[in-house]
């Protein structure tokens, strides 16, 4: 384990897509042109949900959110919504939401997340369909979310208001039903419970947000519940081409700096790294990725390296960092396991990228086909080893940004990440680290 990674150079992807300039201001329009007003007296109560993580700018969405209810004459809370997540505990669901940026100081509303539920009914197998008290209590629900494809399965409803609707406000309980039998019970009890809840809650209105690749609002949408089962699919499928992708169908070594669920429910996204890992369930096609390693959990996560078993190296100090307990929360509400399964741990990053190389099917280890990201949700930058130039060169959304370099190794044999993607959430937390030279 004493190879010189090859060198390698800075990529930049310039995408060209839909962004809204000012999204508080649109989601008072999408409120304002429905038919809220319609639907709950006034004066009544509705619960707003919040409870995804990654939505960019949702502080000031859910604020402008409930700023709108509120002009329309009603008393707005905001219920979180994130089916198990957090220990699926109130406090720790309360504590999410702060991490998220939403407080109720910054939404300038109660929020209330107790994990009491009720059951409402029963699904075709016979299993409890259970749902949020205080979001069933309310005069109307106002189901705030972003759409976008899941991570562990492809259906007409995924990521979206009807996952809120009868994940997120199911809490833990409601979770585990609808994941009871695994990915085909996700496409066929997900929509079931959906529509039932549709008929059997106040929702009112649905706030339905597409973001482009680039991770800004593209579009905000509001969706009547008499049209929601029709209208997000139609959604989905228009998320789904703009979500950010790896520019490259098949990669000897992907090197991702970070794991979170800050940046993917599933740690690692896969949509992104094409690997499912889910028990029956065969992989994508593409990309193509022989050695996939990831060096760190990112501090958000707090532990939760859910998606380790995604990769097939890591770091020692990765393997440190996890904290069982929420990683099994996960695990057991979803029924989906591998994805939890911690590989092969190397002492340092030098000696990880020297397995990675070592054993990419690459005999001599200038051809290797490497890329580095800083994690699976900021695609704009990325480095890239000499056999990608000319794919590099061809792209018409790519462009190089600096020479071939070396790696940038601290003293430990470690990547100054934060030297290397700036601009990423590292990067951020790093203030003040000095960039590569281009």
């Amino acid at each position: 384990m004493t190879m010189t990674p090859p060198p390698i150079a800075r990529v930049r992807r310039t995408y060209h897509q839909p962004e809204i300039d000012d999204a508080p201001a649109a989601v008072a329009r999408a409120v304002a042109s429905s038919r809220l007003a319609e639907r709950a007296p006034v004066g009544g109560e509705i619960a707003i949900t919040v409870g995804s993580r990654g939505i960019a700018g949702i502080p000031e969405i859910a604020r402008a959110t409930v700023d709108a209810v509120r002009a329309l004459g009603f008393q707005p809370f905001v219920v979180a919504a994130m089916g198990s997540h957090g220990g699926a505990t109130a406090d720790s669901q309360r504590a999410l939401l702060a991490e998220l940026g939403v407080t109720e100081r910054s939404v300038g509303c109660p929020i209330r997340s107790d994990m009491e539920t009720l059951v409402l009914g029963t699904n075709s197998l016979g299993l409890p369909i259970c749902f949020d008290r205080n979001a069933f209590e309310a005069d109307g629900i106002v189901l705030l979310n972003r759409i976008k494809p899941h991570t562990s399965f492809t259906g007409d409803y995924e990521s979206g208001l009807l996952k809120m609707l009868a994940i997120g406000l199911g809490k833990r309980e409601g979770a585990a039903q609808v994941h009871k039998l695994g990915l085909d019970g996700l496409r066929r009890i997900l929509p079931e419970v959906g529509a039932f809840l549709l008929k059997n809650t106040p929702v009112a209105l649905g706030l339905a947000i597409l973001e482009n690749a680039s991770e800004h609002t593209a579009k905000i949408v509001a969706v009547e519940p008499e049209e929601l089962l029709a209208v997000e699919p139609e959604l989905l499928a228009e998320s789904r081409e703009l979500m950010a992708r790896l520019p490259f169908d098949q990669i000897d070594a992907l090197i991702v700096g970070e794991l979170g669920k800050n940046y993917s429910g599933t740690g690692l996204d896969p949509n992104v790294i094409g690997r499912q890992r889910v028990e029956t369930m065969p992989d994508p096609k593409s990309p193509s990725i022989t050695r996939l390693a990831v060096l760190d959990v990112s501090p958000e996560s707090r532990g939760n390296a859910l998606g380790v078993g995604l990769a097939d190296l890591t770091t020692d100090r990765l393997v440190r960092a996890i904290d069982p307990r929420p990683i099994r929360v996960n695990c057991f509400t979803s029924n989906l396991l591998a994805r939890a399964r911690v590989p092969l741990a190397m002492p340092n990053d030098r000696d990880l990228l020297a397995a990675c190389i070592d054993t990419c099917w690459r005999i001599d280890p200038s051809e290797v086909r490497m890329v580095v990201i800083p994690n699976t949700l900021e695609l704009t930058t990325l480095w890239v080893t000499r056999p990608l130039t000319g794919e590099v060169a061809i792209h018409p959304e790519l462009t190089f940004e600096s020479d071939f370099l070396p790696f940038p190794f601290d003293a430990a044999g470690n990547i100054e990440q934060e030297r290397l993607f700036p601009e990423s959430l590292r990067g951020r937390r790093g203030v003040g680290v000095t960039a590569m030279e281009p």
